[in-house]
């Protein structure tokens, strides 16, 4: 099988775990830095073409996607592609994108009846005290619907700081999920 693996570093440990696993059980296997790709968007045959000129079309039986959340845009376009020319993607496209839009899949675990913290969210919430109550008081936990990676969380251990954090966060002019506390 002839096995690509999106990533930005050749030499992280886990992608040079996964390129000698598969070499082990004779795949072959190309590390390909997304970003260093790009496509021709066609009809008849789309391909990606990477900056030394190599030429992917219908080249892989897999791919194993690792997309940084960073490049989440561009990572997801490129295993898209991928998909398109035919390729089996081990993580696809809408996979990855879902689990990079933290409202996204807290909607879709809960309309699988999968347990979440009790969430509300809002754009520009007109009633703080709504959505606190929502999620039953303090404390709770507000974050940035665009953090990644701990960025843009805070545990707002009275109603007092939650309502202070919530509206530092409206200034940013971004979208906020309150969770409770568990």
């Amino acid at each position: 099988m002839n096995i690509a693996i999106l990533s930005r570093n050749r030499s992280l440990y886990s992608t040079k775990r996964l390129a000698e696993a598969a070499k082990s059980r004779g795949h072959s296997v190309q590390v390909i830095d997304h970003l260093n790709c790009f496509m021709d968007i066609t009809s008849d045959q789309p391909s990606i073409h990477n900056k030394s000129d190599e030429y992917f079309a219908n080249t892989f039986d897999a791919v194993i996607p690792r997309i940084g959340a960073s490049v989440t845009f561009y990572g997801t376009a490129v295993v898209r592609q991928f998909e398109m020319m035919g390729a089996y993607c081990v993580n696809e496209s809408v996979a990855i994108s879902r689990s990079r839009d933290k409202l996204r899949s807290l909607q879709l675990l809960s309309r699988k009846n999968i347990g979440i913290p009790a969430t509300a969210f809002a754009h520009s919430p007109h009633d703080i005290d709504g959505l606190i109550r929502e999620v039953g008081g303090a404390p709770c936990v507000i974050k940035l619907l665009g953090g990644m990676q701990g960025i843009g969380v805070v545990l707002a251990e009275t109603k007092k700081a939650a309502e202070s954090v919530i509206q530092a966060f409206m200034g940013l002019q971004s979208n906020i999920l309150v969770q409770e506390f568990i």
